[in-house]
C-alpha cells in the first residue's frame, strides 16, 4: 500500500512499454493480491478496516496501473492471470471493474487439456469438459492461454500430453488448436507449442528448431500459420471474440461421437464461418449439420490435409447446402469429417 512502491511498479510498467515497445503486460498471481487470505491459514492474516479478505491496497493499486497504462498506451493489453471468481477483473474502472484488458481462461486451459489426455474411445464420457466454458465465456474479456505453465517442472510438452502413436499425436494437436482458434476468445500459444517441441520448455536452452526439418512438425507449423491467417482475415473469427453476438452452437450435445460444431459470426451478417471438430480417430461418413443459410460453403481449412501431416481426408472444396432443416437450421451440409480434425467452412 505505500506510495513510493507503488510509483516504481507503475513505472517500470511504463519503461517496458516506452522503451522495449512491448505489445502487452501480464500480472501473474492476480488472486494472491486480491485477497488477504490466499494460501494462509485462519490467524495468518489480518482483515482490511471492513472485517473482509479483500486487500483493498492491491485492488486500488491494480486500478491505477492499469488506468495509467491505457491512459499513455491505450493500443496495448494488459492481462491478468487470475484463478478466481473475482468479478469485473476485465472491465474499466469507472464502472468498478480491475481495468484490465484481458482475464485468463484458466478453465479453458484446464479443462481442455484433461479432455485432450483421454484416449478418445473415452472422451464421450467427458463432453462436458468441452461445452463448460459457454456458461461463463463472456463474463469477462477472456485469453486462451497455452502458456509456459503448461509445459515445465514436468507436465511435458503440449505433444507429449496427447494419446495415441506419433501420428495420432499431431493430429490431437492439430485438431486443439483448430477447436482452439474457434472458440470465442483471443489466443495464447507458448513458444515450441506451435511445431511440436518434444521436450518441455526449458529457460536455459533453446527451442528444439531442427525438428522443423521434419514433415509432422512442419505440417504442424503450417497448420498453426494458417490459422492465424485465416484467424485474422475472418472477421467472424475474431471481431466478436468477446461478445455473445459472435457465437452460437450447431450442435453440443453429439458425445457419442466426440463431434462439436459451432458458427462464428461478425457484425456483418453476411461474414459467417463454420467450424466442426472431430475428437476421434473415426471418420464421419456422410455427417449432417445444420447451417444458417444456403448455398455453397467453401471448405476454408482443413487439419486433415496432406499438406499439415493429415491423412488428406475432406470435402473436396466445400459442399452445397440443401434446405433440409436440422439443429434448428433451415438448411444443412452433409460433411466428411477427417479423423481427429477440424474443418472450417465459410459461404462462397
Amino acid at each position: 500500500g505505500r506510495k513510493e512502491v507503488q510509483s516504481f511498479l507503475i513505472s517500470n510498467a511504463l519503461f517496458w512499454l516506452d522503451r522495449y515497445h512491448v505489445d502487452g503486460l501480464r500480472v501473474d498471481a492476480v488472486a494472491s493480491m486480491l485477497y488477504l487470505d490466499y494460501g494462509r491459514r485462519e490467524g495468518e492474516w489480518i482483515p482490511n478496516r471492513y472485517g473482509g479478505r479483500e486487500n483493498i491496497e492491491a485492488i486500488e493499486f491494480l486500478r491505477r496501473m492499469n488506468a495509467e497504462v491505457y491512459q499513455h498506451y491505450p493500443d496495448v493489453q494488459t492481462i491478468a492471470e487470475e484463478s478466481t471468481a473475482w468479478p469485473m477483473v476485465s472491465r474499466p474502472t469507472y464502472v468498478g471493474g480491475l481495468g484490465f484488458g484481458l482475464k485468463w481462461d484458466m478453465g479453458w486451459m484446464h479443462d481442455t487439456l484433461l479432455y485432450m489426455q483421454n484416449d478418445p474411445i473415452y472422451r464421450r464420457y467427458h463432453h462436458d469438459k468441452l461445452t463448460f466454458r459457454m456458461i461463463y465465456a463472456f463474463h469477462e474479456n477472456f485469453v486462451l492461454p497455452l502458456s509456459h505453465d503448461e509445459v515445465v517442472y514436468g507436465k511435458g510438452s503440449l505433444i507429449g500430453k496427447m494419446p495415441g502413436d506419433d501420428w495420432q499425436k499431431f493430429a490431437n494437436l492439430r485438431v486443439m488448436y483448430g477447436y482452439m482458434y474457434a472458440q470465442p476468445a483471443k489466443k495464447l500459444l507458448f513458444m515450441g507449442g506451435e511445431f511440436g517441441q518434444w521436450a518441455e520448455w526449458a529457460h536455459d536452452g533453446s527451442l528444439s528448431w531442427h525438428l522443423i526439418d521434419y514433415p509432422p512438425h512442419q505440417g504442424l507449423l503450417r497448420w498453426v500459420e494458417d490459422l492465424n491467417r485465416v484467424y485474422r482475415s475472418e472477421r467472424a473469427l475474431h471481431e466478436l471474440d468477446c461478445d455473445p453476438a459472435g457465437f452460437e452452437w450447431i450442435d453440443c450435445n453429439d458425445a457419442d461421437s466426440s463431434v462439436l460444431s459451432l458458427v462464428r459470426k461478425s457484425r456483418s451478417a453476411e461474414e459467417t464461418v463454420l467450424v466442426v471438430c472431430n475428437f476421434t480417430p473415426v471418420p464421419r461418413l456422410n455427417y449432417r449439420v445444420g447451417a444458417p443459410r444456403g448455398g455453397f460453403w467453401r471448405e476454408i481449412l482443413n487439419s486433415d490435409a496432406t499438406m499439415y501431416w493429415g491423412s488428406g481426408l475432406g470435402n473436396m472444396g466445400g459442399v452445397e447446402a440443401v434446405p433440409v432443416s436440422v439443429h434448428g437450421r433451415p438448411y444443412s451440409l452433409t460433411l466428411t469429417l477427417p479423423p481427429l480434425a477440424a474443418v472450417f467452412f465459410k459461404p462462397a
